[in-house]
C-alpha cells in the first residue's frame, strides 16, 4: 500500500495527476486549500484478481476511486447463489453509500487487477457540505450508480437468455467505448444475468456460431447491428 499525502495529490506527485486524485471528475473542484483540509492520508494500492476489496455489512469508512480494473459488486440470495448486481470500472467511485450508511451493501470483489485509491468518507462528507461542485458530483454519482442498478434489473435479469446477453454486450463495449469488449467467466456472466452457467456457456457458443462476437486478441468484436436485433426482439 502507498500513502498519498495532501501534497504530493495536489502537486501530482506519486502518480495523481494520472490516476484518482486531481484528475478524476470527482475532485475536479477542489482548490489547493480544499487539499489542506484533508487530514488523513489517500492510500493507493493494488489488488489481483479474486481479492476482496470489502464485504457486505463491513464497516463502511472509505469510498474507493478506481484507477484501473474491474470490480464487481456482488450480495448472496437467500439460496446462497451470488448475484452480480454491477460492475465498477476505472474512474467508477464505489462504496458510496459510506457517506450516510454505516455498513456497506455490496460485497467489492476483485474481477480483473485493480488499482485504487481510498478516501476517508468523514474527509469526503466534511468537504462535500462546504464545496457545491463535490456535492453536486457526488449526487452525479449516486444518480450514475442508480441508473446502473436499473438497467440491471431491466435489461439484465428480463428477457429471452438471448436477449439478456446481447444486452449485457452493448452495455460492456460501450465501457470499453469501442466495438468490442472482454468476456467474463461463464460462472460470472450467468451471475450477471441471473441464468445458470450452462445457459451462459450455450447462449455464448450460439452467438459464436453465428458471427454475432469474434474473438480478437484478449477482447471480443461485436456484431452491433445483429445485438441491436437481438436486443428489440
Amino acid at each position: 500500500m502507498k500513502t498519498v499525502t495532501p501534497h504530493e495529490a495536489w502537486k501530482g506527485e506519486a502518480d495523481c495527476l494520472n490516476c484518482a486524485l486531481r484528475n478524476t471528475v470527482l475532485f475536479s473542484g477542489l482548490n489547493q486549500t480544499d487539499f489542506e483540509k484533508i487530514h488523513k492520508p489517500i492510500d493507493q494500492f493494488r489488488l489481483p484478481t479474486g481479492s476482496t476489496l470489502y464485504h457486505t455489512y463491513d464497516d463502511a469508512s472509505y469510498l474507493y476511486t478506481i484507477r484501473s480494473g474491474v470490480i464487481k459488486l456482488t450480495q448472496y440470495l437467500a439460496d446462497g447463489n451470488q448475484r452480480i448486481v454491477r460492475l465498477a470500472f476505472s474512474s467508477d467511485v464505489i462504496g458510496l453509500e459510506s457517506l450516510i450508511d454505516p455498513k456497506y451493501k455490496h460485497n467489492a470483489i476483485v474481477l480483473r487487477d485493480i488499482e485504487v485509491c481510498r478516501l476517508p468518507a468523514p474527509t469526503v462528507n466534511q468537504l462535500s457540505t462546504e464545496n457545491q461542485t463535490l456535492h453536486k458530483e457526488l449526487l452525479n454519482r449516486w444518480h450514475r450508480a442508480l441508473n446502473d442498478a436499473d438497467d440491471w434489473i431491466t435489461q439484465l435479469s428480463t428477457g429471452s437468455a438471448r436477449q439478456r446477453m446481447a444486452n449485457l454486450l452493448l452495455k460492456l463495449s460501450e465501457k470499453y467505448n469501442a466495438d468490442e469488449c472482454e468476456l467474463f467467466s461463464r460462472e460470472d456472466i450467468g451471475s450477471m444475468l441471473s441464468m445458470t452457467t450452462e445457459t451462459a456457456s450455450r447462449t455464448i457458443a450460439e452467438f459464436k456460431r453465428n458471427d454475432l462476437i469474434k474473438k480478437h486478441n484478449n477482447l471480443y468484436r461485436l456484431n452491433k447491428e445483429k445485438l441491436l436485433e437481438i436486443q428489440s426482439d
